[in-house]
């Protein structure tokens, strides 16, 4: 859709829920850069203002401060627009253990609303799902038809990754019984600028920690891997499923297939940090400690050892592969917080 309109030179009216967090300010910029209509919806619980003030003196740039379950103002901005990324949600394993009603709410509830709101006006849904919706799956890489395992409901853990599912669940259903046209992609450990380590994003929190020589908090043992890829990998990825309607009513897994364990990573951030001072070695900067996950986060928590994707169906309908490699990732992490 969006390269149909740019073929005839007519702007597509975009709607971004969850615009003001990491992927959608930088979601709403590219987009903004090809010439389209952009208006995002935030109630900033976990987005921030301060990610999308730049881009509030274009004209082409339009904001609600709102929760998307707000009926009036979601039926109003879905009116207007011709193609919706649903991005908002609630993130980060923090966030997740310590409020799981929020997390579950905000997940399906919010999709539920703007699924709705699409169908009445007819359009187009882009939905943002996560790697999370693997579980506990030990068949590496992860591939979309893959079945899944989770822990059970009585740990906060999983609600993430349950109600994920749902949304999956629910979009699918609208695009089969009513044939709304909706593609589905599951992010996989995306990072880079304006990700906070608030709750519990792992390269920004070892960044900070690094830059004031504080030592570096590895939960668990340290041996976990996971593949992070760079936000401007993601939102290329994301608006080459937008133009592929052969993708409508599909899953896509969008990662990197750099894997590296979080202690390499802590390694790594150690390297690249101390370039900025050569007299002083990694070693010597800070020491890794490493937390116990019943004091990171609650009393038997669960975690992946490994997440690894298998991108072969994405890149097969859209040519897509990342171009980004984690020490860029770093090295631009640093600079913002240099």
């Amino acid at each position: 859709m969006i390269s149909e309109q740019k073929r005839t030179n007519l702007p597509v009216n975009i709607l971004i829920t969850g615009g003001a967090g990491f992927i959608g300010s930088h979601l709403a910029e590219s987009l903004l850069s090809q010439g389209h209509e952009v208006t995002i919806i935030d109630n900033l619980s976990t987005g921030r203002f301060e990610n999308i003030a730049h881009l509030t003196d274009n004209p082409r740039f339009h904001f609600a401060i709102e929760s998307i379950t707000n009926e009036t103002v979601m039926d109003r901005l879905v009116s207007k627009s011709n193609l919706i990324f649903h991005l908002a949600a609630a993130v980060g394993v923090q966030l997740i253990v310590q409020k799981p009603v929020h997390t579950i709410e905000t997940n399906i509830m919010g999709t539920e609303a703007v699924l709705r709101n699409a169908l009445r006006y007819r359009v187009k849904v882009l939905l943002a799902s996560s790697s999370e919706v693997y579980g506990k799956g030990n068949s590496i890489p992860f591939r979309e038809e893959d079945d899944v395992v989770i822990g059970p409901t009585s740990r906060n853990r999983w609600a993430y990754a349950a109600s994920k599912m749902v949304d999956e669940f629910l979009a699918l259903a609208y695009h089969h019984e009513y044939d709304l046209p909706v593609t589905i992609f599951r992010l996989f450990n995306t990072v880079g600028p304006r990700q906070t380590g608030r709750y519990g994003m792992v390269i920004p929190r070892f960044v900070k920690q690094a830059l004031q020589n504080e030592p570096l908090t590895v939960y668990g043992d340290g041996q976990q891997s996971r593949c992070f890829l760079h936000v401007q990998d993601a939102v290329a990825a994301i608006q080459s499923l937008a133009d592929k309607p052969m993708a409508e009513g599909q899953v896509y897994n969008i990662g990197s297939l750099e894997e590296i364990t979080i202690q390499g990573l802590a390694e790594a951030v150690l390297e690249q940090t101390a370039r900025l001072d050569q007299s002083v070695s990694p070693i010597e900067q800070v020491p890794v400690k490493y937390i116990p996950y019943d004091e990171a986060y609650t009393k038997d928590f669960d975690d992946m050892r490994r997440r690894v994707p298998d991108i072969s169906k994405i890149q097969t309908i859209t040519g897509w592969s990342p171009k980004c490699s984690l020490s860029k990732i770093l090295t631009d992490v640093i600079a913002e917080n240099l």
